[in-house]
């Protein structure tokens, strides 16, 4: 197959549509903001399996598109994520936001493409841009937040690159293909990886970050940078065990803080680290259904994570308040958005008949397969969890609980079109998820609506949603704030730093001062000497100098005339 076969890349259509976006206004600016990712999608299955657009780098070919299953079913899920969220975002005014978000996601495209290391990792740091501008776009108050979050995946970038530079001189190649965790080269690598998926010691980026973005800008940045980083893991480390104790504490971890949080949105963004550690535990047990699952899994996270957040989204550009405290009681006029919102509140806790409880159920089901019970038990628990915080906490406390008094109207079309598109995906791959499964990288033998799948799921959501409401008083949201592992880079990094500033700029005081004193003290010295009153700058007598001139020579004479 050769370059030829293929028409255009959609990773780079995507990425000149964004460009362009910025330069245009009015109605051609919304058509194109549909078109552009439609198109894009079109072009995604245009590109069959095989490497096309090879590229002489040095003594190496870049492999610019790779094409097959796995890359399709992310670049599938990318350029819709980029239709349907530029047609939720086709009432913000920001002149960066959508444009950044198109390079953004054609940045994502292009590196799920990507054949060879240098082709990925250029695409990877383009998305990093591209997802910065995002941030910085939801206006002053996320200027901060954006540097932040450029400063973490810029450090990202850096172990990664040190890990492809190691793993080429060590005799790797360029090639993108499964590794072993097995030198130092690739811990570096997939450091690199797990930082972008949020990974500990670096989860916190994730939430101190995306709820800062504007009403649709956090709808993009949930769909992009961490399922890219699991597009890398399943290709580049299927079956590394260390994945599964990392997944395991990403969905602990989201849950916890997920639960203790109080703004809508950071509930979410703790909600995506908890659902992208299902993944990474998948990712870590190897197997092929395990593997499908976590593929399965990101496509429809995508999904319904995004609708969570455009109910969100719509809430706050109707009444411009996130904090629980300050919401309730929305659903009285806000019935779609309430509606929708729900919807995915139901998926993402893998509730039957939506499409949660058909992909999410494949990575648990595989974990029983491999007779892993301790991970099985962990991942049964972890789904009441998210039932807890993400299927009942943040529905009931922003449309329902007490109420608010507020009466805000539901979004406008365009917003309220994009909701209904992504609840009716997330309703139609759980009634009949086999489209999706067609698609994975291998095939599917897994059959979701077994008794005993269903009624050990809905055992599991019904007393989790009994605990909600038994423990509804020590649930109850309050104005506090939670402290992360980002607190030490955002409260005692600075800290330290202004420390440090300030004990080098009193020593190089001290010092100057010293420096005074000793300079002063010589200057005495020679002035002392040589000023016009010193010793030996005064004018002599000439006596005196005939004197000293006599003495001068006779020593001259009596050294000369001393034998050796």
């Amino acid at each position: 197959m050769t370059s030829s076969d293929m028409m255009l890349h959609p990773g780079l259509l995507l990425i000149a549509g964004g460009i362009l976006l910025a330069f245009v206004r009015g109605s051609a600016r919304s058509a194109l903001a549909v078109l552009v990712p439609a198109i894009a999608l079109f072009f995604v299955w245009q590109v069959g399996d095989g490497i096309f657009g090879r590229v002489g780098f040095l003594d190496y070919q870049l492999e610019f598109v790779r094409g097959d299953r796995l890359a399709r079913v992310f670049a599938t899920i990318f350029t819709l994520m980029a239709l349907v969220g530029g047609v939720f975002a086709l009432k913000q005014e920001s002149r960066i936001e959508v444009p950044a978000a198109f390079v953004y996601a054609g940045s994502a495209v292009g590196a799920v493409f990507a054949g060879d290391l240098v082709t990925l990792f250029l695409f990877w740091e383009l998305m990093a841009v591209g997802s910065t501008l995002v941030i910085w776009a939801g206006g002053a108050s996320a200027r901060a937040a954006s540097m932040r979050y450029l400063m973490v995946h810029l450090f990202g970038g850096v172990i990664l690159m040190a890990g492809i530079t190691g793993h080429v001189a060590s005799g790797g190649g360029l090639a993108f293909e499964a590794m072993k965790a097995d030198s130092l080269s690739h811990w570096l690598i997939l450091i690199g990886f797990l930082i972008n998926a949020g990974a500990p010691p670096f989860s916190a980026w994730l939430p101190d970050a995306y709820p800062e973005a504007s009403w649709s800008g956090t709808v993009f940045l949930s769909a992009f940078t961490t399922k890219t980083a699991v597009y890398v893991l399943l290709r580049g480390f299927p079956g590394t065990e260390i994945l599964i104790p990392i997944g395991l504490y990403m969905v602990f971890y989201g849950i916890v803080y997920a639960i203790l949080e109080n703004d809508m949105r950071r509930i979410l963004a703790y909600s995506i680290i908890n659902q992208v550690g299902f993944m990474v535990t998948g990712i870590g047990i190897g197997t092929e259904m395990a593997l499908n699952g976590a593929a399965a899994h990101a496509f429809a996270h995508i999904i319904y994570k995004a609708l969570l957040l455009m109910s969100a989204g719509a809430v706050l550009y109707r009444t411009g308040k996130r904090k629980c405290t300050d919401l309730g009681g929305l659903f009285q006029s806000m019935p779609l958005t309430t509606i929708c919102g729900t919807i995915g509140a139901l998926a993402i806790s893998a509730f039957p008949l939506t499409s949660g409880f058909t992909t999410k159920s494949m990575i648990s089901q595989s974990a029983a397969n491999e007779h892993m019970m301790f991970v099985w038990l962990l991942l049964a628990a972890a789904s009441a969890g998210v039932f807890l915080h993400a299927g009942i906490k943040f529905p009931w406390f922003v449309f329902f609980q007490k109420d608010s008094g507020m009466r805000p109207k539901d979004p406008p079309a365009s917003m309220g079109w994009a909701m209904i598109v992504f609840s009716a995906f997330c309703i139609g791959l759980g009634c009949y998820p086999d489209p999706l499964y067609a698609i994975l990288p291998y095939p599917v033998d897994y059959h979701p609506y077994t008794g005993a799948h269903v009624v050990s799921q809905l055992q599991l959501l019904l007393f989790s949603g009994l605990a909600f409401f038994l423990l509804l008083n020590y649930l109850k949201r309050t104005l506090t704030i939670t402290l992360d592992l980002d607190w030490f880079y955002r409260v005692l990094g600075p800290g330290v730093a202004l420390g440090l500033a300030e004990g080098v700029a009193s020593g190089l005081a001290a010092f100057g001062r010293g420096a005074v004193d000793v300079f002063g003290s010589i200057r005495t010295v020679i002035f002392r000497h040589y000023g016009p009153s010193g010793v030996l700058a005064r004018t002599w007598l000439s006596g005196q100098m005939v004197l000293w001139v006599a003495i001068l020579l006779l020593m001259y004479l009596v050294l000369f005339y001393v034998p050796d």
